[in-house]
């Protein structure tokens, strides 16, 4: 992502922080949620999310890993980092949890780091061209077994047709992208692309446009 896409973001996700759950957890809780329930993550597990958003998949992500485990949140946005802050704090879970603000790529992390990786309405934020080298990182920060789990905002399949809400979607994100900065991408496509395996995809709905939840891991 070039140096002023990054500010442009950066700067728009800060001004919604305080807002963003009004917007958008309605509709995004419950393809959160069932990403979660994919990664299925254990007690003592060191855990990533990329995109870390208000905080509500770190919180659960924490009380998955328990105080003998970690989790890393790693988000552009200082003003979404103070908010999930808080609900870190208010959910006593703090002790687990660190809190990263960097534009990603690169991830500021060692190789073979974490068990599993959670991204939720991230990936097709970033622009086509650059989301193999977001893949790439978080396979480098994988072990070998390490599981990845994906909510996005998924393209139609073929045979289907575009909702309305769709049409209109990918419309306002070709003419007017820092209001609408996220766009439909195949994301089981460049998952499986970037040399993940046991790639899997279940598929819901958030007001008529399909959502991708997927599930991978890295290579033994």
């Amino acid at each position: 992502m070039a140096t002023d896409d990054r500010s442009t973001t950066r700067a728009f996700y800060d001004r919604i922080s305080d807002a963003y759950d009004l917007i958008a957890e309605s509709g995004e809780h419950a393809a959160r949620e069932a990403g979660l329930a994919k990664l299925n993550v254990h007690p003592g597990e060191q855990v990533l999310e990329v995109g870390f958003g208000t905080g509500h998949s770190l919180v659960a992500l924490a009380k998955a890993v328990g105080s003998t485990g970690h989790v890393t949140g790693v988000d552009i946005s200082q003003g979404m980092c103070d908010v999930a802050e808080r609900r870190v704090n208010a959910e006593n879970v703090n002790q687990q949890v660190e809190l990263i603000v960097t534009a990603v790529p690169p991830l500021p992390f060692d190789d073979r780091l974490f068990d599993a990786v959670s991204m939720s309405f991230t990936l097709e934020l970033f622009p086509l061209d650059e989301i193999p080298a977001v893949l790439a990182e978080v396979r480098r920060v994988l072990r070998p077994g390490g599981r990845l789990s994906i909510v996005s905002m998924a393209t139609t399949r073929e045979g289907e047709h575009d909702s309305v809400l769709e049409r209109t979607y990918k419309w306002m994100h070709q003419h007017f992208p820092h209001f609408v900065d996220c766009q439909p991408i195949d994301a089981a496509g460049f998952v499986r692309n970037s040399g993940f395996v046991d790639v899997n995809e279940t598929r819901l709905e958030i007001w008529t446009m399909p959502v991708a939840v997927i599930n991978a891991s890295r290579s033994s």
